[in-house]
């Protein structure tokens, strides 16, 4: 019951969201996402704490992520703080999945792929960054970090299941979801790049504040 008074107002909230996205219509665009971001921080402040240390910094990354929601929603010249609020939330995301597992089950296979896909999404990008080149670099290192040790997270069989199930796809979505932003900022803005990204990150984002409660 819980979890259908959280996830009936997000699909609400969403779908308005793309409506909105799709009219271009920047204050309501503003208020929405606004509050469908404090409803992923809300969700996360009512799970269980079974590991505290490990709420408390997936806390601190969604209420992170809820400010760069904030600054994209903003004229461009706020997409920096943005780029800068988010990956000082995946640091957060870092340090709450390294809570659960030990530093030695970072390096995979798996690892590897997703610094194979980081460096081909770079190189992709590359020719349209201009100044942008090292900010976000820094960025897409960052992120590559932050899925890796979801990965170790959902290796790890300490971890009952759904927790690790969680935390692995709500940081893969998130990923996903970041390139269709870049894509949007870098390659070619369209609704498009808003359509398949949105869903990608809110489910991701809710998957994430919904882990605390499951890594029991």
């Amino acid at each position: 019951m819980t979890y259908l008074l959280i996830i009936l107002p997000a699909a609400v909230l969403l779908t308005l969201l793309l409506l909105h996205e799709k009219r271009g219509n920047r204050k309501a665009l503003l208020a929405i996402k606004t509050l469908l971001s404090l409803l992923f921080v809300a969700t996360a402040a009512i799970q269980p704490r079974p590991v505290p240390v490990f709420f408390l910094y997936i806390f601190i990354g969604l209420i992170l992520c809820l400010a760069g929601d904030v600054f994209l929603a903003l004229p461009e010249e706020f997409f920096k703080k943005g780029l800068v609020t988010f990956l000082l939330g995946h640091v957060f995301y870092i340090l709450g999945f390294a809570s659960l597992t030990k530093a030695a089950q970072w390096f995979s296979p798996g690892a590897l792929f997703f610094f194979l896909l980081s460096a081909i999404v770079f190189l992709w990008l590359r020719p349209k960054l201009g100044a942008m080149l090292g900010p976000v670099l820094a960025y897409i290192a960052v992120i590559t970090v932050m899925v890796t040790v979801a990965w170790a997270v959902f290796r790890d069989p300490a971890v009952p299941a759904p927790g690790r199930w969680s935390v692995l796809m709500g940081a893969v979505l998130f990923y996903l979801s970041d390139i269709f932003v870049a894509r949007n900022k870098f390659v070619r803005n369209e609704f498009l790049n808003r359509l398949a990204g949105l869903p990608l990150y809110y489910l991701g984002q809710f998957l994430l504040a919904f882990s605390p409660g499951m890594v029991r």
